[in-house]
């Protein structure tokens, strides 16, 4: 139980730096997608076959995976951009908007009703949001892009819910991979019209970047977050995932000083954000429900 606990704070580690290398990598957010669902791709079919854990899907239902790929490639431009457009605390930060988004959508593509209480807690989220929003106008664009980025996370997960009965959670990965990668490669001609840049190809240094991206920040943080599911609760999972927005923004701070960027109402709006977590957290456990894992939420990242 102590490895599965080390192996938990370990990925909720690297999923902090998943913001840190949108940052570090010069590319635009529509390239820098496109080359980590390519190579993401690529190693994990290697490592699939090598672990003989390669399941044939057919052509029906790979469609329908490779369909909420597009929704993930989505997300993740625009979780880039808002990076790209502000900085790493302010596009972590408004992923926290995602709980809001899932409250709201989820009754209506699945036809149930709403949970007031949800959206009561997620609105708490929403405010600390309006605070961020209102502290620096330079970073408006970059916020706005996080909201969307949270929305486009939020629907993502309930539609993979729903295309995942009966697949290993590997198989739906790649698939999805794949399919993200392969919709962007119609998207990009236009994307790049009009966001030109002066090469598609990465400099060495962002190459190392991206290999260490999708190796480490995709493929082995998926395979540790399945071991540690294996070992742990889900309700334990989630809640200790929590943490990935703090370590991304201390992150932030040591590599890029973004400290100095950041005011009182940031962090007003930051605590608000976290209590509306928490108190949805402490309300799943009183009723005593079952988390569902967030193995392809965390894929947002």
């Amino acid at each position: 139980m102590k490895e599965a606990f080390i192996k938990l704070h370990l990925s909720v580690l690297i999923a902090g730096g998943t913001g840190i290398f949108g940052r570090l990598i010069s590319l635009n957010e529509g390239l820098l997608v496109w080359y980590r669902m390519l190579l993401a791709t690529l190693i994990f079919y290697v490592v699939l076959i090598m672990l003989k854990k390669l399941h044939r899907v057919p052509w029906h239902d790979m469609k329908r995976i490779a369909s909420v790929g597009l929704l993930l490639a989505a997300h993740w431009l625009f979780f880039y951009g808002s990076i790209k457009a502000s900085n790493v605390s302010i596009g972590v930060v408004c992923l926290s908007l995602m709980s809001f988004f899932t409250a709201l959508f989820e009754p209506l593509i699945n036809r149930h009703r709403v949970s007031w209480r949800e959206m009561l807690f997620s609105l708490l989220g929403v405010l600390g949001i309006f605070l961020i929003f209102n502290f620096d106008t330079r970073y408006r664009a970059g916020i706005g892009m996080g909201v969307v980025s949270s929305a486009l996370a939020s629907l993502f997960t309930i539609c993979n819910k729903k295309v995942s009965a009966g697949y290993p959670a590997s198989t739906m990965l790649l698939y999805e991979m794949g399919g993200g990668f392969l919709g962007l490669i119609c998207i990009l001609p236009v994307y790049l019209y009009f966001f030109p840049v002066a090469s598609i190809l990465p400099a060495m240094n962002d190459w190392i970047y991206l290999l260490l991206f999708a190796s480490v920040c995709t493929v082995w943080l998926y395979i540790l977050q399945i071991q540690v599911l294996k070992q742990i609760s889900a309700f334990t999972f989630n809640l200790t995932y929590n943490l990935e927005p703090i370590y991304s923004i201390i992150g932030a701070m040591i590599l890029f000083g973004e400290a100095r960027d950041l005011n009182f109402s940031f962090y007003i709006g930051l605590g608000l954000i976290f209590m509306s977590v928490v108190l949805q957290s402490l309300n799943v456990l009183m009723q005593n429900k079952k988390f569902t894992p967030y193995i392809y939420v965390k894929w947002k990242r």
